[in-house]
C-alpha cells in the first residue's frame, strides 16, 4: 500500500483520539476549578458567623467565579412578607425596590426552580431588572427564605448546565453557613440572656444574703430579749408587731406567786454568793413546771416569782396553775433529799388566785426616758401576793375562785376565812393537799 494512502488511512484515527483526550482532560479542568471554586467559598463563607457579612461574601465570590457585574442576594419570612436582609452590587436604588417587590411575589408561590432569563420575561406583572439572567429560590429554614438573582456574564455568554450545578452546590454550602449563622445567633442571644438572669440571680442572691444576715440578727436579738420579756408577749408581738393586743384590757385569769421560805436566813447561813446558786437550781427546776402547764413568768424579785396563767378557758388556767404548783412541790421535796447546802429542808410557798385582772403593757415616762412592762395588775394580784404571804412550810393556798375550779382534779380543802394586809374585807382561803401518788 502506497505510503499516502497508509498516512490517509491511520490519521482520521489518531485524530479522533487527540480529541477525546483534550475534552477529557477539560473536564478534568473544569472539575478542579469547581473543587477550588467550592473550597474557596466555603473556606469564606464559614469563616465567620456574621448573617449579613456571610450573604455579602458569598455574592462577591460568585460575582467573580461566574464572571458577572451584577448580583443579589434576598432574604425574607415565610411568608414572603416582610424583607430582612437584602445585599446587591450593580442595581440603584430604584432598582432595588423592584427587586425586593418581584423577589416576594416570586417567593409567594414557594417556588424552588432555578428560572433563567427567558422565563423571566413571563413572571407576572412587576419583572426584575432587564439585566438580571438567572434567580435561585432558596430555602434556610422553616421560618426564612432567600434568592439569589445574578446578572449577565461579562463575557455574554450564557449559563451552561455545569455553571448551574456548580451554582447549585454553592448555595447548598450558603444555607448551611446561615444556619450556623442563625444558630450562633440563637446562641448568643440565649448566652446574653442567660446572662442578664445570672446578674439578676446574682443581684437576689447578695440581697437574700443580706436578708439572712439581717434576720440572723434579728434572730440573735430575740434570743438575746427573750431572756428576759415573757413569752407571752413575744409570741403577741410574733402575731401581730402592730396591733394594739398589748394595750390594758380586763380579762378571765391567773396569778401565781411564789417565794423562798427563811431566804434572808438561808443568806445568812450560806453567803450571797452560795445563796444564789441554789435559788437558780430550784428556780430553774420550777421553769419546766411552769412553761409545761402554759405558765408564764412575768416578774422575778430575789426569792420570788410572779406567774401568770392566760388559757382562754377559765377552768384550765386555773387548773394549770395548781398543776404548776403541785409539781414545784414535789420536785422541791426530790431536790431537799439531795441537796446539802443548808441544814434545814427549802419550803416554796405559793398563793394562787384566779379571776378578773387587767393585762397588758404599761409605759412609765421620766425624764431620763420611758420604760414599758407587759404584765397584770388589779386587786385579784394584790390578793395572790397577800395569800402567798400566808403560806408557811412549803403551802399552796388559792381564792375560791381557783378552788372551785380545780376541785375536781386536786383535793382543796377550806382554811375558813382570814384578813388580807391592805384588803378591807376578810377572805376565804383554801390549800390545795399533796397529789396522793407523792407524799410528803
Amino acid at each position: 500500500m502506497p505510503k499516502e494512502t497508509e498516512k490517509m488511512n491511520t490519521e482520521p484515527g489518531e485524530s479522533d483520539t487527540s480529541t477525546g483526550l483534550e475534552v477529557i482532560q477539560t473536564e478534568l479542568d473544569r472539575r478542579a476549578y469547581y473543587l477550588r471554586t467550592l473550597y474557596d467559598v466555603s473556606k469564606e463563607l464559614f469563616g465567620t458567623v456574621n448573617f449579613e457579612a456571610i450573604l455579602r461574601n458569598f455574592m462577591l465570590m460568585t460575582m467573580g467565579n461566574f464572571g458577572v457585574f451584577r448580583c443579589f442576594i434576598l432574604t425574607c419570612n415565610d411568608s414572603a412578607d416582610q424583607v430582612r436582609h437584602i445585599v446587591s452590587v450593580g442595581f440603584d436604588e430604584d432598582e432595588q425596590s423592584r427587586l425586593q417587590q418581584f423577589s416576594c411575589r416570586f417567593l409567594e408561590g414557594n417556588s424552588t426552580c432555578m428560572v433563567e432569563s427567558a422565563g423571566l420575561e413571563k413572571l407576572g406583572s412587576t419583572p426584575f431588572p432587564p439585566d438580571v439572567s438567572l434567580i435561585f429560590p432558596f430555602r434556610i429554614d422553616t421560618d426564612q427564605i432567600g434568592i439569589l438573582g445574578l446578572g449577565p456574564k461579562l463575557t455574554e455568554e450564557p449559563f451552561e448546565k455545569h455553571d448551574k450545578e456548580l451554582l447549585g452546590t454553592l448555595v447548598n454550602n450558603l444555607v448551611v453557613a446561615l444556619k450556623n449563622a442563625l444558630s450562633f445567633e440563637e446562641i448568643n442571644a440565649l448566652n446574653e440572656e442567660l446572662q442578664v438572669k445570672n446578674e439578676e440571680l446574682e443581684k437576689a442572691l447578695h440581697e437574700l444574703q443580706a436578708a439572712m444576715r439581717k434576720v440572723e440578727i434579728l434572730e440573735s436579738i430575740k434570743a438575746n430579749l427573750c431572756k428576759f420579756v415573757p413569752a407571752t408577749v413575744t409570741r403577741m408581738i410574733e402575731r401581730s408587731p402592730t396591733s394594739e393586743s398589748l394595750e390594758a384590757r380586763e380579762r378571765d385569769l391567773t396569778v401565781m406567786f411564789l417565794d423562798i421560805e427563811g431566804y434572808t436566813k438561808i443568806t445568812e447561813e450560806v453567803g450571797g454568793t452560795e445563796t444564789n446558786s441554789l435559788v437558780e437550781k430550784y428556780f430553774s427546776v420550777f421553769m419546766d413546771a411552769i412553761y409545761t402547764n402554759n405558765g408564764d413568768v412575768m416578774e422575778t424579785a430575789g426569792d420570788g416569782l410572779m406567774i401568770l396563767f392566760l388559757a382562754e378557758d377559765r377552768t384550765a388556767h386555773a387548773l394549770d396553775a395548781v398543776r404548776a404548783a403541785a409539781t414545784i412541790r414535789e420536785k422541791t421535796a426530790v431536790i431537799n433529799k439531795e441537796s446539802t447546802v443548808v441544814s434545814q429542808p427549802l419550803a416554796i410557798n405559793i398563793g394562787i388566785t384566779s379571776g378578773r385582772a387587767y393585762l397588758g403593757a404599761s409605759r412609765y415616762s421620766s425624764t431620763t426616758g420611758s420604760r414599758w412592762t407587759y404584765t397584770a395588775h388589779g386587786m385579784l394580784v394584790n390578793m395572790a401576793a397577800r395569800i402567798c404571804t400566808k403560806a408557811t412550810g412549803g403551802a399552796i393556798l388559792t381564792n375560791r375562785a381557783t378552788a372551785e375550779r380545780a376541785g375536781d382534779e386536786f383535793r382543796i380543802v377550806s382554811l375558813g376565812k382570814s384578813r388580807l394586809k391592805n384588803i378591807s374585807e376578810e377572805m376565804e382561803i383554801f390549800e390545795v393537799k399533796q397529789r396522793p401518788h407523792f407524799p410528803l
